[in-house]
């Protein structure tokens, strides 16, 4: 089982680093060559997800008291933290690493593992970096938009981050296939469970497919330059007639601002870690 896993992992990889030629494209003009493939990828994901992972999300949220549902929830921000730790520090945001690190650290004692959150309790905020965010930070260009069975949407840069990911993610060093087995669906739940509440919006698009990937594709933009992307992302070719129209006004980065799941992205979105 543990050479399988590894195997599956090396294959990741591979298949990461054939695809990681990544090209700059503009959010409204997205690279999507493989078009016909992701939408064939997409129907899968929504039936998998209308038949599995929504029941069992709404089954969830309808048996577990909103209290473990937090504590849940805070166990699994905690969890991928050094991730977050990892990442902070390879953008140069040092100071921030170093906060970050001290709020992993609070949150894994005092907070009984993660389950309690009493690092923000005392100004310590949760950040969300990975390394899909780093190749970004660094010019690497987000390249294909990929709709990828099972995980939801993704690019050639953030499927090349999350098989980097996988090193610094704990459930990696954790031998046990049934307990990774079990995090993992966990974990599953508790993410489609977040989603809910973005399900009346998505009913409402006359083209889900067009509408997920212009959503993932301006949160991630947004992440990568922590909510004040380059005009150039918004305005193309204006500069030509030589008008010098002022740039978008610059959306205030809070800390919160980078938190994970609250955008209503994909309809099922499985985060391995």
């Amino acid at each position: 089982m543990g050479n399988t896993k590894f195997l599956s992992r090396s294959l990741m990889l591979l298949i990461s680093v054939m695809l990681g030629a990544c090209a700059h494209s503009p959010i409204d003009e997205p690279s999507d060559p493989l078009e016909p493939v992701n939408r064939a990828f997409y129907s899968f994901n929504e039936q998998l997800d209308n038949f599995v992972a929504r029941p069992a999300a709404k089954g969830y949220v309808a048996a577990v008291p909103e209290e473990v549902r937090n504590g849940v929830r805070n166990f699994f921000s905690n969890l991928s933290y050094p991730t977050v730790v990892v990442n902070s520090a390879l953008q140069g945001k040092f100071k921030q690493s170093g906060l970050d690190l001290t709020r992993f650290v609070m949150n894994s004692t005092f907070g009984l593992c993660g389950f309690l959150d009493p690092a923000t309790m005392v100004g310590l905020v949760r950040h969300d970096e990975d390394f899909g965010q780093t190749l970004g930070y660094w010019g690497v260009g987000p390249g294909w938009y990929l709709m990828l069975p099972f995980f939801g949407p993704s690019s050639n840069r953030d499927l090349t981050g999350r098989a980097i990911g996988i090193t610094t993610d704990p459930l990696t060093y954790v031998g046990d296939s049934t307990i990774n087995l079990a995090m993992t669906g966990a974990s599953a739940i508790k993410t489609r469970a977040d989603l809910l509440s973005a399900d009346s919006v998505l009913e409402q698009q006359f083209d889900r497919y067009v509408f997920i990937r212009s959503a993932y594709l301006q949160r991630r933009q947004s992440l990568v330059y922590d909510g004040n992307p380059p005009r150039e992302s918004y305005e193309l070719d204006d500069e030509d007639d030589g008008d010098s129209a002022p740039a978008p006004a610059a959306k205030e980065d809070s800390s919160e601002s980078k938190t994970s799941d609250t955008s209503p992205i994909p309809r099922f979105n499985i985060d391995i870690r």
